[in-house]
């Protein structure tokens, strides 16, 4: 087991040290090219579109069910440790570089929620399926990448990072609280079951309440903090922006240093907003729409309420709080210095206010996790009895990753992953045309004054016929 770690680390080294922040920097200003910067043109209308998403879908998923789950699976704990984690390794530069990332991935998510939209395809019960393996089969004509695809996400959401936010979750309870690992592990498992047995449908319902509750009560507590530390603010906003410009490098550190905040800004900020790894495709397909940009808009504010907001909120928290220390930034990391920043803030209330909070975030994590790998089940044609034992493997991954750490297994899955973003950043790169197309027919309609209906025959603005009937 040894030797395959040591096997296994120096690949995952190599995709998200170099070759995917390059891949996925170079799709985004890409996209942003070519959708002339649509996510600044249009940044107001992201939220008219989101705000008026919120009617129910006939006999399917709403536009803003859809963004909830979507989202659900991006604000995770990572919004809170790998936050706090960018700012002990690459110093408070590392969060400009964050914010530089999500305003070029808001385009890439734009181009690839877009893509799913086009080419899903109708389900039995009224719903629809869609992302990364459909849009590969259906625009390249090519069935194995789509297999690929599919299953490496089952296996990397579905499964490992399952286990993964059930490990936090369980950390935070006993080093708190000492909770035993088991009961979390148990508890999670018994709450995750019956959403995980109401499929798609009852992710959607529990994500559409779950995430707006979780988001608002962080921003709420993270506004309190900043209001009662609020002589600290102007000076923690041009510690951020001097620190990632290399005017104000922390003397004799390595934390403040030009080159460690660029990188360690844009690997925490492609982490976390997913943009470009295909994931959140798979939930975006999913949404009863009457146009496909629609969506696409939808998608794209997930990756700025993600960055810009959560995590800049856990940014702000640590650095008014006064307990983050440049020339020390390492005396205390992860979720555990948002966690006593917040507690300096409330007293041992704020310890309380956190697990909850952490809780939140890594169950909602499970849950979007979980959608992912539904709609590449149903790519794969499995029937009910293979959905059963799936969700059986998936409840065991929950139990087993609150009871011990799984290096190798959470290894793989950094593999996986980085594999599965490759597939889908060929892909849409392919197949931008698409949703270039899908664009202008979009903003032709608003031109107009007409409402957004997407009808693919005789579209004079797409590269091509396309086939199927749910755009008809």
């Amino acid at each position: 087991m040894e030797q395959l770690q040591a096997a296994v680390d120096p690949v995952s080294s190599l995709l998200w040290g170099t070759i995917l922040i390059y891949v996925l920097l170079g799709a985004g200003a890409y996209f942003s090219v070519r959708t002339r910067l649509v996510q600044v043109r249009l940044f107001g209308h992201l939220w008219t579109v989101v705000l008026g998403s919120r009617k129910g879908a006939e006999g399917g998923i709403s536009s803003f069910q859809a963004f909830c789950v979507g989202l659900a699976s991006r604000v995770g704990t990572g919004n809170i440790a790998g936050v706090a984690i960018a700012l002990t390794v690459g110093g408070p530069g590392a969060i400009f570089w964050m914010w530089c990332v999500a305003v070029l991935g808001m385009a890439t998510a734009f181009v690839e929620a877009t893509l799913a939209q086009i080419f899903k395809v109708p389900m039995p019960d009224g719903t629809f399926r869609g992302g990364p393996a459909y849009y590969i089969q259906r625009g390249l004509n090519f069935r194995a990448g789509g297999v690929v695809f599919s299953l490496l996400l089952i296996f990397t959401f579905g499964i490992a990072f399952n286990g993964v936010q059930a490990n936090t979750i369980a950390d935070v309870l006993s080093g708190a609280h000492t909770v035993p690992t088991w009961l979390t592990g148990l508890i999670l498992a018994l709450l995750a079951a019956p959403v995980f047995f109401g499929g798609l449908r009852g992710v959607a319902r529990v994500a559409e309440i779950l995430l707006p509750l979780m988001a608002l009560a962080y921003i709420l507590l993270g506004l309190a903090i900043i209001v009662m530390n609020l002589g600290n603010v102007p000076h923690a906003l041009v510690l951020i922006v001097e620190s990632a410009l290399g005017i104000a490098p922390v003397a004799g550190g390595i934390a403040g240093s030009f080159a460690v905040a660029l990188l360690t800004g844009v690997k925490r900020g492609l982490f976390s907003n997913e943009a470009g790894m295909g994931s959140a495709p798979n939930t975006a397909a999913t949404a009863t729409v009457s146009h496909p940009a629609t969506q696409g808009l939808v998608q794209s504010l997930g990756v700025f309420v993600d960055t810009m907001i959560i995590c800049t909120m856990t940014a702000l928290i640590i650095l008014v709080s006064g307990l983050y220390d440049p020339a020390q930034p390492t005396a205390i990391g992860g979720a555990a210095l948002t966690q006593a920043a917040v507690t300096a803030s409330f007293g041992d209330a704020g310890r309380w206010i956190m697990t909850v909070i952490v809780f939140a975030f890594a169950f909602s994590s499970v849950l979007g996790n979980y959608a992912y790998a539904d709609a590449n089940l149903t790519f794969l044609g499995a029937g009910p009895r293979v959905f059963t034992v799936f969700r059986i493997i998936a409840l065991l991954a929950v139990f087993g990753g609150s009871l011990a750490e799984l290096p190798l297994v959470w290894a793989l899955a950094d593999v996986a992953m980085g594999l599965m973003t490759l597939v889908n950043a060929a892909a849409i790169v392919l197949l931008a045309r698409w949703a270039l197309g899908a664009l202008a027919d979009y903003e032709a309609g608003r031109a107009a004054g007409k409402a957004p209906l997407f009808v693919a025959t005789g579209n004079q603005y797409l590269p091509g016929r396309l086939q199927g009937d749910v755009w008809r």
